[in-house]
C-alpha cells in the first residue's frame, strides 16, 4: 500500500511537523483507519522458539530452520515465504551471532543487527523501502551496529530505526519490534491520541498493524497516535527530544506544564491514604460500584496536594502494589490500590484507551475474587455490583479497541468472567 492508496486519511501540510494525517470522512469510534503489513520483524530474544518467525504466532510445535537453527516456523509455508529476507542470513548467522562484537551490544542493538541486516534481502525492494528511506532521520546521528551481511547505505537507514519502529504486542504485551514504513510515515505523536496501534496475527501471514480509532473523528481531524506510553509524565519530553528530535505540545504536556514542580509523594501512611481518597473522589471513581468513568485530563485546575501523584515512580508502585495484591491478597488492599490506579489512569490516558479496559477488567477479576470467601450478604452484594461496573467498562473499551494479537485473552475472559456472574444472579 502507498500513499496514493489510501481510503480513509489524507496528508496535508502542518505547522509544525513535516505533514499530518487527516480523516476524509467521519470516522466511528471503532473503526479501523489504516490497516499496514510489516516490512520486517524481530522476536524479543525470550520469545525466540515460542513463536513462528514469519508469522510470530505462538506455537507449540515449531520447526527449526535446517540452516541455522535460529529461526523457528509454524509449517514449510512460513518458511518458504521468510526465505527471500532470511537467506542470505542463514548460513552466516551463528558465526555471526556468537561472535564477540554481537555479543557485547546490549539486546535492544542486537534486535537492530536482525532488523538492519534484513534489509539486505532482495525483499527489501519494493514500496515499503521507497517509504521507509523517506521517513526523517531521528535527532542524533550514531554508526549502525554490526550485520550479518552488508547492507547498502546502512547508515541513512538506521538513522531511521529508533523514531520509526514500532513494538508489536499482543493484549498489551510487547513481544517484538516491528517495521511499518506507511504508519510511521503518516501518524504523528499526541499523548492525548484518537487512535491507537493493534496488531494482528495470523498464521502464514507477515503481522498487520490496524490503527483503530479510539472516538468518533470528525471529517479533517488530524489522527494521532502515541508513540510511547503517555504515562511518562516526567521523562516523555526529553525521550521525545532525544528520540524523535520535537517537543510535544498536546493537551496532555501543556497540562503539566501549567501545573508546575510537582512535589514528593508523602511518606507518612495516613496522609498518604488520605491524599489518594482526595484522588479517587476527585476523578470520581471512589466508589466502583456506581462509578461512571470519564477521562479528566491534567490541567492547572488539578488540586495542588494531589498533584504529587504525578510522578511516575508513584505510579509504578502503586502498579506493583495493585500487580501483587490482586494475586495473592488481601483483597482490600487490592481494590483499594487498584482504584488510585484507575484514577491515575483516567487522569493521563485519553478517552476509551485500551490500558484504562485492561486495568477495568483486573479490578472486575480482583472484586470477583474478593466476593468469593464472604459470609456477609450484604458485602458479597456489594461486591458482585463492583465486578459488573468494573466488566461493563471494560467490554466497551475493549470490544471498542478489538481483538488483537493472539487469540483468546481479555475479550475471552470478559465473557467468562460475565458467564460466572450470571450464574450468581
Amino acid at each position: 500500500m502507498s500513499l496514493d492508496d489510501l481510503k480513509y486519511v489524507k496528508v496535508k501540510t502542518h505547522p509544525t511537523a513535516r505533514n499530518q494525517a487527516v480523516s476524509t470522512q467521519p470516522l466511528l469510534a471503532g473503526s479501523i483507519v489504516l490497516s499496514n503489513q510489516a516490512f520486517a520483524t524481530v522476536l524479543f530474544e525470550n520469545q525466540k522458539g515460542r513463536r513462528c518467525d514469519h508469522c510470530l504466532v505462538l506455537s507449540e510445535t515449531l520447526r527449526k530452520c535446517s540452516g541455522c537453527a535460529s529461526c523457528c516456523y509454524c509449517d514449510a509455508n512460513c518458511q518458504t515465504r521468510h526465505w527471500p529476507s532470511h537467506k542470505k542470513l542463514c548460513k552466516r548467522w551463528n558465526s555471526f551471532a556468537s561472535s564477540n562484537e554481537f555479543q557485547a551490544l546490549p539486546p535492544h542493538e542486537r534486535l537492530d543487527c536482525v532488523l538492519l541486516s534484513y534489509f539486505a534481502s532482495p525483499l527489501s525492494a519494493n514500496d515499503q523501502l521507497a517509504i521507509f528511506k523517506s521517513l526523517l532521520p531521528g535527532p542524533t546521528h550514531h554508526s549502525p551496529p554490526p550485520t550479518c551481511t552488508p547492507v547498502d547505505g546502512a547508515d541513512g537507514l538506521y538513522d531511521r530505526f529508533g523514531n520509526n519502529n514500532f513494538t508489536i504486542h499482543s493484549h498489551l504485551n510487547s513481544f517484538a519490534h516491528g517495521i511499518f514504513p506507511l504508519a510511521s510515515r503518516l501518524f504523528n505523536h499526541s499523548c492525548t491520541p484518537n487512535a491507537a496501534a493493534r496488531y494482528k496475527l495470523v498464521r502464514g501471514q507477515a503481522v498487520t498493524m490496524e490503527v483503530v480509532a479510539l472516538r468518533d473523528i470528525a471529517e479533517g481531524e488530524e489522527i494521532c497516535i502515541p508513540y510511547l506510553d503517555p504515562a511518562l509524565l516526567q521523562t516523555r519530553q526529553q525521550i521525545f527530544q532525544l528520540t524523535y528530535g520535537f517537543q510535544c505540545t498536546c493537551i496532555s504536556c501543556e497540562g503539566l506544564k501549567s501545573v508546575g514542580p510537582i512535589p514528593d509523594v508523602p511518606q507518612d501512611p495516613a496522609r498518604l491514604a488520605a491524599l489518594e481518597y482526595r484522588l479517587r473522589t476527585f476523578i470520581g471513581v471512589d466508589d466502583l460500584e456506581h462509578c461512571v468513568l470519564r477521562t479528566k485530563p491534567i490541567t492547572q485546575s488539578l488540586p495542588s496536594e494531589i498533584r504529587c501523584f504525578l510522578k511516575e515512580d508513584y505510579i509504578e508502585h502503586l502498579s506493583g502494589v495493585f500487580s501483587q495484591s490482586s494475586h495473592d491478597g488481601p483483597y482490600d488492599r487490592a481494590l483499594d490500590s487498584g482504584t488510585t490506579l484507575l484514577a491515575m489512569y483516567l487522569l493521563i490516558y485519553p478517552e476509551n484507551y485500551p490500558q484504562i479496559g485492561m486495568h477495568a477488567l483486573e479490578l472486575a477479576k480482583t472484586a470477583w475474587n474478593a466476593s468469593m470467601p464472604m459470609n456477609d450478604i450484604v458485602r458479597r452484594q456489594h461486591a458482585m455490583a463492583q465486578v459488573r461496573a468494573c466488566l461493563s467498562v471494560s467490554r466497551r473499551i475493549l470490544g471498542l479497541y478489538g481483538p488483537e494479537g493472539d487469540g483468546g485473552g481479555p475479550l475471552a475472559e470478559i465473557t467468562t468472567l460475565q458467564q460466572l456472574v450470571d450464574q450468581e444472579g
